[in-house]
C-alpha cells in the first residue's frame, strides 16, 4: 500500500463493528494506519475486517470489549501497546444513547446513555493517555451537534448530555495534554446516513424525528458517514499538528441555519 497521511501510525479505534466506524477503519486503513479496533459485535468486526483486508489496509481487531467495563477497556489498550510498540491515535467512536422525552426517560436509560457515550470516553482516554504521551499522540474524540444545539422533534436530553460533557471534555484534556505533546479535539456529526437513520426514514419517511434537521441541511439528506471520516482523519494527521482544543462540526449546515 501507498504511504498515506497515517503512515506508521497504531490507531486504536473504538466501535469498528458498522457505521461510522466501519467506515472509519475503512478510511484509516487506506491511508497507511495500522487500525487496532474493538466492538462488542463480532459478526460485525468480523466483516469490518474482511473489508479493510481486502482492500490491502491492516487492522487488528479485539471482540468482546464492553467499553463499560475498565478491565476490557484496560486489556484492550495493553494488548495493542505490547503488540505494536506505540500508540499514535486513540479515535473514540464507540457510542450507545437511548431516546426519549425528557419527561418520560427512566433513570435507567439516562445513566445507561452516559456510561455508553461520555464514560467509556473518559476510559479509553485514561488508559490511553500514558501511552500518547510517549510519542506525542493525538485523540479524536466524536461527539454531536446534540451536545451545541437542542432540537424540538428529537427527543434527545440524555443522548445531548453525555455529548456535551465530550466536549467539554476534549476541551480540558486539550489544556491538560499541552504538558505531555497531547492533541485532543473533536467531531461532531449532525444526522447521518448510518444504518439506524436510514432504518428510520425507511419506517417513518418524513415523519421521522430527525427530518426537520435533516431538511436544513445543504443536500436536504443525512450525511454521508464518509464525511465524519474525514474531518477525523484530519485531526488525527500530522496535518493537524497545529490542531488542540478545537470540534469540528460535521452537519451539512443543520446547526447555523434558522
Amino acid at each position: 500500500m501507498a504511504q498515506g497521511r497515517l503512515a506508521g501510525k497504531v490507531v486504536l479505534l473504538t466501535g469498528i463493528g458498522g457505521g461510522m466506524g466501519r467506515v472509519t477503519a475503512q478510511l484509516f486503513a487506506s491511508e497507511g494506519a495500522m487500525v487496532v479496533g474493538c466492538d462488542l459485535n463480532a459478526e460485525g468486526a468480523a466483516e469490518t475486517v474482511r473489508l479493510v483486508e481486502a482492500a490491502g489496509g491492516a487492522i487488528d481487531s479485539s471482540v468482546p470489549v464492553d467499553l463499560g467495563r475498565r478491565e476490557d477497556v484496560e486489556r484492550w489498550v495493553a494488548e495493542a501497546a505490547e503488540k505494536h510498540g506505540r500508540i499514535d491515535v486513540l479515535y473514540n467512536n464507540a457510542s450507545m444513547p437511548r431516546f426519549a422525552p425528557f419527561a418520560a426517560q427512566s433513570d435507567e436509560d439516562y445513566l445507561f446513555t452516559i456510561d455508553n457515550e461520555l464514560h467509556l470516553v473518559w476510559r479509553a482516554c485514561h488508559l490511553a493517555w500514558p501511552h500518547l504521551a510517549k510519542v506525542g499522540g493525538a485523540i479524536v474524540n466524536i461527539g454531536s451537534v446534540a451536545g451545541i444545539q437542542g432540537a424540538r422533534a428529537l427527543p434527545q436530553a440524555a443522548h445531548s448530555a453525555a455529548k456535551g460533557a465530550v466536549l467539554a471534555l476534549t476541551r480540558q484534556l486539550a489544556a491538560e495534554g499541552v504538558a505531555h505533546g497531547i492533541r485532543v479535539n473533536s467531531v461532531s456529526p449532525g444526522v447521518m446516513g448510518t444504518p439506524p437513520i436510514l432504518a428510520m426514514y425507511e419506517a417513518l419517511g418524513e415523519n421521522a424525528p430527525v427530518a426537520p434537521i435533516v431538511e436544513r441541511t445543504i443536500t436536504g439528506k443525512p450525511g454521508d458517514p464518509i464525511a465524519v471520516a474525514y474531518a477525523g482523519l484530519y485531526l488525527a494527521s500530522d496535518e493537524a499538528a497545529w490542531v488542540t482544543g478545537t470540534n469540528i462540526v460535521v452537519d451539512g449546515g443543520a446547526h447555523a441555519f434558522m
